[in-house]
């Protein structure tokens, strides 16, 4: 038969017309007694090995079918040339070259199936919960919510349908966390009517009933004293099985017992089982409370900053005293504030020696990597009356181990300049005790005084830190001065220059409870300056000076404190002439009364020592302080902080006189307002005050820029 679409075959070779197909015969090929003998034989044991293949491999002949026996004889005949039709004409449109990619259009067709993916639509739903609010969870719901995270917009319905469930399964979550283990949530998603393209998305809470403690049972070791560790796992039968209730008792477990000889606490996985028809549930804890301890030898590896025989002035703590993990993190924390590691870390090890009180020896091992020992700091502010003022500081804290430091000074200002040499040795001998040694040569260029001064001091002191602040320190020491100053003459109205030699021996207390050094916020603080002196300018003539203070601190709310200061001062045993200008008490400024220029408060040169202008007139601004031996002042301020930036406004008064005690009478006030900016390192001051009462010369406005709050 011919194919479809083809052409009848001509020639010699085209087949002949088929005859008559013959009619089919049933004989079989081969007889069925032939192929049967033909099989190998079969074994009936099923564990003989397989029959051989048979080795006859000769390929037999292919039988001739007589039907199609002449098709393949002409099959086989040699095809003569010229015998075929002739090839039709080529097509010249397959003879021409391809057009270049370049001219044909290559942006993909755009389907309804396939938008441009700037303009799909946003599928807009409202979000709600019900059912939490009598448990108090609404607020936790919302904060965690899938539906509230993606603002009430969405791809596509589906995506909105993902959320609802996300959120049925935190409805589940956070009643389970209240003990509500019986509670179900639903989730549905609806078309709000009349707006087909705007969804409401529901979650429907069902809490059931609230299981609570049947019983509270502790599976741990005899401890000492008894039950210590039910003791100090607050549950108690009847408790709601709330999972920050749970968590918070196992945790005051984690943290109690190491604070009573138990450092290797281990916690087991918790077991509660419900029981649904009372809704109660019995809790099992299972503890290991390792040894009881006892306090061993400091051990060291790591970099080492300290030896051991420095690090034993650290510890809080003697050999043999029950362990107490509070005092394990007083020891890291005193390392910390030393400031010479990148990293400290103090941890228990255990040695498995008994003490004769029956615990178990621990031993600190404090893995040390040294940090840098060296430092820059600065400071630079501006006070009316003081000028500019800017301080550098050069330190290296273990320039002579361990921990003695090198500190070089610069002090550089409108009217003050100074350097300073000094060595300080921390810790020494002493957890917190301080041995200091200072050299200093200055010239201060004020109106109550002009003054060159080269100073020689020593100093023990026991200190806060900034990481453990200390409600009592003290300081003693000794200073040896000796200045050139301008001194007032009254013979000659006016200003000679004189040589004070001083010889002191300053010691302070302090009593503080306020809650930071640099910012305090609640508290108070009282402190007391007594210094024996004697000053040597011709006689050599002894004296006292003392000043006590008193600052208190009232947070009015978490953005509003109240902060009050007191502050009087005496000198006694000397006249106020014999006195150095330079150790004389002067009220004003910044750090006194605000308003006032630096030392303008107090006794002031008589105004017969100023020089008429050439209309007869003095300017009692031009009148320089002349100081006093007693000094009073008081300060008010309410410290408002909103984020990291704060307002103050404040009042001051006081005054410096030239009697050996001071007197109520004759307070000079100053007002104003401040603002704040609060950083890591303390709060940035800028003050603006006036006088209220001023004198004749006082100026109107004064300007205070500083670090540090005023008190």
């Amino acid at each position: 038969m011919q194919k479809p679409g083809s052409a009848p075959a001509q020639g010699p070779d085209s087949p002949k017309p088929a005859e008559a197909a013959p009619t089919a015969d049933s004989t079989p090929i081969v007889p069925e007694a032939e192929f049967d003998a033909a099989l190998p034989p079969l074994s009936g044991d099923l564990n003989a090995p397989l029959e051989p293949l048979p080795t006859d491999t000769a390929t037999p002949a292919p039988a001739t079918d007589p039907a199609h026996a002449p098709a393949q004889a002409a099959a086989q005949q040699p095809i003569t040339p010229g015998a075929l039709p002739p090839a039709p004409p080529q097509d010249p449109q397959l003879a021409r070259p391809l057009d270049p990619l370049s001219s044909f259009n290559t942006e993909p067709l755009q389907t309804v199936a396939d938008p441009a993916s700037g303009d799909q639509p946003d599928v807009r739903y409202a979000s709600e919960v019900q059912g939490l609010d009598p448990l108090g969870l609404t607020d936790e719901f919302d904060s965690l919510s899938a539906l509230k995270k993606g603002g009430g917009k969405a791809d596509n319905a589906t995506q909105v349908s993902a959320r609802a469930r996300e959120d049925e399964q935190l409805a589940l979550r956070l009643m389970k966390s209240l003990g509500y283990y019986d509670g179900t949530a639903v989730a549905t998603v609806e078309t709000v009517a009349g707006t087909p393209a705007k969804l409401r998305a529901l979650v429907t809470a069902s809490p059931g009933q609230q299981y609570k403690l049947g019983s509270v049972t502790v599976k741990a070791a005899a401890t000492q004293p008894p039950e210590l560790v039910r003791r100090e796992l607050p549950l108690k039968v009847g408790d709601p099985i709330e999972a920050a209730r749970i968590q918070g008792a196992e945790a005051n477990v984690s943290l109690r017992l190491p604070q009573q000889g138990y450092p290797f606490i281990k916690l087991g996985e918790r077991d509660v089982l419900l029981d649904e028809q009372t809704g109660k549930g019995d809790y099992t804890l299972p503890v290991d409370t390792g040894p009881r301890s006892s306090f061993g030898v400091l051990r060291t590896e790591g970099d080492p900053v300290f030896d051991l025989k420095h690090l034993d002035v650290f510890p809080r703590f003697d050999q043999g005293q029950l362990y107490d993990a509070r005092l394990t993190d007083d020891l890291r924390e005193a390392l910390v504030a030393t400031g010479l590691f990148n990293g400290v870390g103090v941890e228990p090890v255990r040695t498995g020696v008994t003490a004769a009180d029956g615990t178990e020896q621990v031993d600190l091992l404090v893995r040390q990597t040294r940090g840098p020992a060296k430092s820059l700091s600065g400071s630079v502010g501006y006070n009316t009356g003081e000028g500019v003022k800017a301080e550098a500081n050069f330190t290296n804290r273990n320039r002579f181990p361990p921990e003695g430091a090198l500190i070089l000074g610069v002090i550089a200002g409108t009217q003050q300049q100074g350097l300073s040499v000094g060595l300080r040795r921390q810790n020494a001998g002493k957890r917190d005790r301080t041995v200091s040694l200072l050299a200093s040569a200055n010239h201060s260029s004020y109106d109550a005084f002009d003054a060159f001064t080269g100073t020689l001091s020593g100093r023990v002191s026991y200190d806060s830190t900034p990481i453990w602040q200390k409600r009592f320190t003290y300081a003693y020491g000794f200073e040896l001065v000796g200045t050139n100053e301008s001194v007032f003459d009254f013979d000659t109205f006016d200003r000679d220059r004189r040589t004070y030699g001083v010889v002191a021996l300053p010691g302070q207390v302090l009593f503080d409870t306020s809650d930071d050094l640099l910012n305090p916020t609640r508290g108070y603080r009282l402190k007391l300056n007594l210094s024996p002196e004697v000053s040597i300018s011709g006689q050599t003539k002894p004296y006292a000076r003392t000043l006590i203070e008193g600052t208190a601190y009232y947070p009015v709310s978490d953005s509003l404190v109240i902060a009050g200061r007191a502050r009087a001062g005496s000198i006694v045993g000397i006249a106020r002439d014999d006195i150095a200008p330079s150790r004389r008490y002067y009220g004003g400024g910044g750090g006194s009364v605000r308003g006032y220029g630096f030392q303008r408060l107090g006794p002031l040169e008589p105004v017969a020592s100023l020089t008429p202008d050439s209309s007869g007139n003095v300017d009692r601004a031009d009148l320089r302080p002349l100081g006093g031996r007693s000094i009073n002042e008081f300060a008010l301020e309410a410290r408002y902080r909103f984020g990291d930036f704060g307002i103050v406004p404040f009042v001051d008064a006081g005054n410096a006189y030239e009697s050996s005690l001071p007197k109520g009478s004759d307070l000079r006030i100053g007002a104003g307002i401040g603002g704040r900016f609060y950083t890591n390192f303390g709060p940035l001051r800028v003050d603006v005050a006036t006088p209220l009462n001023p004198r004749e010369g006082d100026g109107k406005i004064a300007l205070y820029i500083s670090i540090g709050q005023a008190f």
